[in-house]
């Protein structure tokens, strides 16, 4: 006898040979009635599930939170109570690149996190970045498609990139975040984590406020400059999955310390700008940190397909204590992100045990294709049968804003500070010192070398003067100064960066 398993079927029954078709004598034909080889080669074909649409390359590992602070005063979520532990999973990914990208493009990093609370599951949906590229949902959909490939050639393209961002203003603050260093992490390990969005808590007493997520890296920030990103993707397509496993396998366990920004609920209406842009952050100074607990990542995957490609992450998994904001953007994804898990992994994504919650389900949601859980009568509601019954009492005071017509037409009237350039300007002007800033201009002049046409390449020269006249300078005479070292004859001729440039004296 031996300790090794025997093979089963899909339905558990043992298997005859791990080797060998099912066939007519030793050279005969295979048989029709070998079920378990169709069984094989009908899931093998059916192996792979569609890659999500942003990012699809990434990993990910198990962990807890443990709330180090007390926030009651804000919210009653049992999660972030006073020494409360919560198991979680988290994911990080890129945005662009597909499955088989490499893990160092210049590219923001997904940043999401899966609460397995008592009072059911809580996901977080963020990035590396506090901001992002678009406010509005309508032109989510086109801002992806212009950093994935072309409809002729299937290629990447540095020109519709910068076509999409320059003729989208408010795009600003996130280009210079990704441009400059933390567009390249060195590990997951060492970035932040923001919901970016702003969101609401509620505390016991029903009051209100409007909340926003910041995960500290307790390792530090560190990253790539261009060169080594450039560099690694050649010799390691998959450093950040591997330096997460390998540091997590080896007992080194990273983590995070989460902060909250809170604001009253009156605030927003009198804000100098609107606090639901999701382009905009809220100053530290206005609103500052405040620490919530510690999130740390202990265990790896067994199986990466099962618990971290069909794990579903959607910002519409709240539970009492916290809602949504009037964010546009935000509103939109309480719908797409479960809608793009029904397309992907089918109706019942929400029944596999990584996507499941620690608490029992009554839900008269039934039947469709892979349905696990067991549906019992009654099936409607409301019903006299004994069937599950919402009680709104015991839920508490759900977020109220969504009858609030004035505080969500005042949020997005016109603020004093409502700009698209002023924030992406502070941090260049405030927050990067004189080396992160050479950086970010040469960053920006190798992307603009790299195939980004006329008149495209003057809308970048003036959308990065708009940010800051004097770094729109460095980047447009750089640009000019590498095309003419590249090709000499295009400086008598008139290059794209030099003509722009002429045109502009």
């Amino acid at each position: 006898m031996t300790d090794i398993p025997r093979t089963t079927t899909d339905s558990g029954a043992p298997v005859e040979s791990d080797e060998h078709s099912l066939t007519v004598g030793p050279a005969g034909p295979i048989l029709l009635q070998d079920a378990y080889l169709i069984e094989q080669m009908a899931q093998f074909n059916r192996e792979r599930i569609p890659e999500r649409q942003p990012h699809a390359k990434g990993s990910g590992a198990f962990g807890h939170f443990e709330v180090t602070g007390d926030v009651t005063p804000y919210t009653k979520a049992a999660v972030f109570q006073p020494g409360t532990r919560t198991d979680l999973v988290a994911r990080f990914s890129t945005v662009a690149g597909e499955r088989g990208s490499p893990d160092t493009w210049r590219d923001p990093r997904g940043f999401a996190v899966k609460f397995y609370t008592s009072e059911g599951n809580y996901d977080m949906v963020g990035n590396n970045t506090p901001v992002f590229f678009v406010k509005d949902p309508m032109k989510f959909q086109h801002f992806i498609r212009s950093q994935k490939r072309r409809a002729d050639n299937n290629l990447r393209d540095h020109d519709m990139q910068w076509d999409f961002w320059t003729l989208s203003p408010e795009s600003a603050h996130q280009v210079t975040w990704l441009m400059g260093d933390r567009g390249v992490p060195r590990t997951w390990r060492h970035m932040n984590g923001y919901t970016s969005h702003t969101y609401m808590w509620i505390n016991e007493a029903g009051e209100e406020f409007w909340v926003k997520y910041h995960f500290k890296t307790d390792q530090g920030i560190e990253f790539f400059t261009q060169d080594e990103a450039d560099q690694m993707a050649s010799a390691d397509t998959d450093y950040h999955t591997r330096d997460l496993f390998e540091h997590i396998r080896d007992g080194e366990h990273p983590s995070w310390t989460l902060y909250v920004q809170i604001m009253p609920y009156a605030d927003a209406a009198e804000y100098r700008f609107n606090p639901f842009d999701l382009t905009k952050v809220w100053p530290h100074g206005d609103y500052p940190l405040i620490e919530v607990g510690k999130m740390t990542l202990d265990r790896n995957p067994t199986d990466n397909h099962a618990e971290i490609e069909q794990l579903a992450f959607q910002p519409n998994n709240f539970v009492p204590g916290i809602g949504p904001s009037p964010d546009r953007m935000l509103l939109a994804r309480l719908f797409s992100y479960a809608d793009a898990h029904r397309y992907r992994i089918g109706a019942n994504y929400a029944q596999l045990p990584v996507n499941a919650p620690i608490t029992d389900v009554h839900t008269y949601s039934k039947d469709g294709a892979m349905a696990y859980r067991k549906t019992s009568d009654p099936v409607y509601a409301p019903n006299s049968k004994g069937g599950p019954a919402a009680d709104t009492a015991e839920f508490g005071k759900p977020p109220t804003w969504h009858t609030d017509g004035d505080i969500t037409r005042t949020a997005y009237a016109t603020h004093a500070e409502d700009d698209d350039w002023g924030q992406a300007g502070a941090l260049v002007r405030e927050v990067l010192d004189d080396d992160a800033r050479d950086r970010l201009v040469d960053n920006v002049v190798g992307h603009l070398l790299n195939g980004v046409t006329e008149p495209v390449l003057e809308r970048a020269f003036e959308y990065w003067t708009n940010i800051d006249p004097k770094i729109g300078a460095r980047i447009a005479e750089g640009v000019r100064a590498k095309a003419d070292a590249k090709d000499p004859k295009a400086a008598d001729q008139g290059n794209p960066a030099r003509s722009s440039m002429q045109h502009k004296a």
